[in-house]
């Protein structure tokens, strides 16, 4: 009549057991301590790279591990939840039972009486029932045989009564029995049940636990791992603000000749830092009539524009920072900003509407980095870039024409960062490695619908898509007309680097640049050594590489390769950061979106 789990429990032991066994196997997870190498050094990347393909060898093998049971997991906790639930019913059938033996006693309570009076006149009737008296009592025959039928019917009932009502005591008894036998069964199975649920939840949760730590960790890293490449970036001198001029490596429509085909390029929407003003993207709302004001909005959040003192005095030295090297020049907040240099002069769209945006977004700079000019502002692209003789010109009348006005939230300037080009989407500091949130910068999607549903969608509709760095290529090798075009055996060689580097973290130092000194001074495998450490699963040549992206927050999500009979995914960060280290020459994936075209 009860459920009979034991088959069940047998599976779930033998489930949680491996799920114990894996855990147990791994261990905590423990990342080698890389903060004692020089943070410059290529030991410490190697360091970071060991750290990060251990950390996930181990994740990996914990996910491998407990995949196969997963099945069985998902089986077996359908399993649990029906047992569950026969057991329940079963608790309902003995509380239906229970109640109607209550009301059952009562009830025999009752025919007790009854039973006795009826086994008394039973017995009575049965010492006194003589059918030789009846008939000689009776004056007729038929008087006889009526009180005959009569005295025997009045036995049978009293029989039969007395029949039932012990068979209802006798009933009631074993219902009694029953009940209690099946609570202390049904109690047992549910705390044995109850044991294993908890140790199952507690094993399944302690390895989503650990394999979260792991994820964590190597999150971690990665970010170190960022830091180190980024320096590394930044012997590309990318243009931060939109007056340096330049353009990319081998733009599509440049026309620049590599002089081989089907070669493979990949372009960065933008420059790094998409934080604040967009330069370009403010000449394109400029264009398409929005005033200063509707600019600043669409790049900041502030609660108004307001005049300051136009006397406050700023200091500008000669470092690349707040209150570094000399003061070399100091005067009035307006004068200083007639002397920035940030934008052209040809801006001059709906009544300068971008200059005058990038005049207030300045002085709201200056004022906010500063602290109101009590500290010197360095005059490089690090702060704003000055120069001691005035712009003159247009921007000379913007700057009039907005003459002491700064953004202002919660009554103070805010820090008004910008840059040259954003590639179609403005972040919020929050989403820069190594920055504080601020609640002044905003995320957006820098076009007029504010979405994007494809690459050709951004180009065509980007705000900032005019800006020679929209979509642009980085580095370059004077053998190859200057662009940064890579063949496809190039690109092979990547490829393989990464699957090496996932196989074997030992092999990091020797995955570097083949065309540049190893700054480990050990050997640099180059691309035959790479590919026949990797043996059949190596790459000859690739004859496609596609992106996925994720167009709501403006990045490239993964990459996938295909040649020589194979075909791999990789993360679209892991991608990049294997490209920027073995790519030859300066050539870089500068950014978080990123695409490749083919020649």
């Amino acid at each position: 009549m009860f459920p009979r789990p034991v088959k069940l429990l047998h599976i779930a032991v033998a489930i949680l057991v491996g799920l114990s066994l894996v855990i147990l196997a791994h261990g905590p997870a423990v990342a080698d301590n890389c903060d004692n190498y020089d943070q410059r050094s290529q030991a410490y990347y190697d360091c970071l790279g060991r750290s990060i393909d251990d950390l996930n060898s181990q994740l990996q093998a914990s996910v491998n591990a407990t995949k196969p049971l997963q099945s069985q997991v998902d089986n077996l906790s359908k399993q649990l939840e029906s047992l569950q639930g026969q057991i329940t019913a079963a608790e309902g059938k003995i509380r239906n039972l229970s109640d109607s033996i209550t009301l059952r006693e009562h009830s025999i309570a009752n025919q007790y009486v009854i039973l006795a009076i009826k086994v008394r006149d039973y017995y009575k009737k049965m010492q006194l029932y003589n059918p030789f008296m009846v008939f000689l009592s009776s004056g007729r025959a038929s008087d006889v045989v009526r009180g005959l039928a009569y005295r025997a019917i009045s036995v049978d009932d009293d029989k039969n009564l007395i029949v039932n009502i012990t068979n209802d005591i006798i009933q009631l008894e074993a219902d009694k029995k029953q009940v209690e036998a099946g609570k202390q069964q049904l109690a047992a199975l549910q705390a044995k049940l109850d044991t294993q649920k908890a140790f199952f939840d507690k094993q399944i949760a302690s390895a989503q636990s650990w394999q979260a730590q792991l994820s964590n960790q190597i999150a971690s890293l990665s970010a170190k791992q960022q830091a180190f490449l980024a320096a590394k970036l930044a012997g590309l001198n990318i243009p931060l603000y939109a007056l340096s001029g330049g353009g990319c490596s081998s733009d599509l429509t440049n026309g620049k000749d590599p002089g081989f085909s089907g070669g493979f390029g990949f372009f960065t929407f933008g420059v790094p830092n998409r934080v604040g003003l967009n330069q370009y993207g403010a000449w394109g709302r400029a264009k398409a009539g929005e005033n200063d004001e509707q600019i600043l909005h669409a790049y900041y959040n502030f609660d108004s524009i307001s005049g300051v003192d136009t006397g406050t005095t700023i200091r500008v030295n000669n470092g690349n920072g707040i209150n570094q090297g000399s003061v070399i020049w100091s005067g009035s907040i307006e004068d200083y900003v007639k002397r920035v240099y940030e934008v052209p002069d040809s801006w001059t769209d709906n009544g300068n509407a971008a200059l005058k945006a990038q005049a207030i977004a300045v002085r709201s700079y200056v004022l906010a980095a500063t602290d109101n000019g009590a500290n010197s502002i360095c005059a490089n692209q690090y702060c704003q870039v000055f120069k001691t003789d005035p712009k003159g010109g247009n921007w000379d009348s913007a700057v009039s024409g907005t003459s002491g006005q700064v953004m202002l939230q919660g009554g103070k300037p805010i820090k008004a960062y910008f840059s040259s080009t954003h590639g179609g989407y403005v972040y919020a500091t929050a989403d820069l490695s190594g920055w504080s949130s601020t609640s002044f910068t905003k995320r957006a999607i820098d076009t007029p619908s504010g979405s994007v549903s494809s690459i050709s969608d951004l180009r065509s509709n980007a705000y900032d898509r005019d800006s020679p760095w929209f979509y642009c290529d980085w580095g370059g090798r004077s053998q190859y007309g200057g662009t940064a075009w890579l063949k496809p055996s190039e690109m092979a060689d990547i490829v393989n680097v990464i699957l090496l580097a996932k196989q074997d973290s030992s092999a990091q130092s020797h995955l570097s640049q083949p065309d540049k000194p190893n700054p480990e001074g050990v050997d640099t495998w180059d691309a035959g050594t790479v590919a026949g450490k990797l043996g059949g699963s190596a790459y000859s040549t690739v004859d496609s590489v596609s992106m996925n992206f994720d167009f709501g927050s403006g990045k490239t999500t993964s990459v996938t390769v295909s040649g020589s009979g194979h075909t791999n995914t990789f993360d679209a960060n892991t991608f990049k950061d294997y490209f920027n280290l073995r790519a030859p020459s300066n050539i870089q994936i500068v950014g978080p979106l990123y695409n490749v075209e083919r020649r």
